[in-house]
């Protein structure tokens, strides 16, 4: 029996455990058990923590059982379930993630709803190029924000039949072996980006705090959108910014709840 904890960013869903509960497992397993929506409590990934001085270490397991580095939603779901022991006002964290070190300020918070600002490092590798997928010749950015990243811009964001074709075929693409996130990125205005987005290992996701900054940054970059615009996803609206010093990122984050996962443990 762990103690599991369940928050959210726009309907980004995670679970989160305390790594000291675990130690032993079979993490990948665990990640898919507690992460089927049908079989287990449900939720986009299974993030292992342990609190620091300062903030938390976190690994993130996707709901199939995969890696990844880091998650903006993630992060920022940790941020509200630690700020939930401090009072109301001002809350500085550091969350270590296998994607670098993560700031979090919190700007202000409403019960178990916390709104914060995070500082999520300096895009690289952003570049466009052509690559075929699912029989189409696509012009594509790509770039990496602590997790890969590819956008594709578009004058309308892709029917549903769209988006899961190339979902699917973008996502493990022989071009990146390590597997990609996918962001189909509209710019409305200079100040409203509109996305999709279908995330590594778990498919399509109403938000993805990375997938913002990465949409912003391909739209600032090729599309004419501006530096600081929002970033509406079917889960919600963020503020990105992109400056010289880092790609900010600004939405709520909220606790749901707390249970006990009864099944024993997997083991490698």
């Amino acid at each position: 029996m762990i103690r599991f904890a369940k928050a959210h960013a726009y309907g980004n869903d995670f679970l989160y455990v305390s790594h000291s509960l675990v130690a032993g497992a079979d993490e990948p397993a665990l990640a898919r058990e507690m992460c089927d929506r049908h079989m287990g409590v449900g939720a986009d990934g299974l993030i292992l923590f342990t609190p620091t001085s300062g903030g938390a270490q976190m690994r993130l397991w996707n709901s199939d059982g995969s890696r990844a580095e880091v998650s903006g939603n993630g992060v920022r779901a940790l941020g509200a379930l630690l700020g939930m022991a401090v009072p109301d006002g001002p809350l500085h964290l550091a969350i270590q993630t296998e994607g670098g070190i993560k700031q979090l300020t919190r700007l202000e918070r409403q019960g178990n709803r916390h709104l914060f600002r995070a500082s999520m490092g300096v895009p690289t590798g952003l570049h466009q190029r052509r690559i075929e997928a699912a029989g189409e010749l696509l012009d594509v950015v790509v770039l990496n924000i602590g997790n890969p990243q590819l956008l594709i811009l578009v004058n309308q964001l892709p029917d549903d039949e769209r988006f899961h074709r190339l979902g699917a075929a973008l996502e493990w693409h022989r071009e990146f072996p390590q597997g990609t996130n996918i962001e189909f990125v509209q710019v409305v205005s200079p100040g409203e980006v509109r996305i999709r987005i279908w995330e590594r290992g778990c498919g399509p996701t109403t938000s993805s705090g990375t997938g913002s900054c990465a949409s912003l940054v391909a739209a600032a970059a090729y599309g004419g959108a501006a530096r600081d615009a929002q970033v509406v996803a079917p889960g919600g609206t963020q503020r990105v910014e992109w400056t010289q010093e880092s790609v900010y990122l600004t939405g709520w984050a909220e606790v749901l709840c707390e249970g006990e996962w009864l099944r024993l443990l997997p083991h490698a």
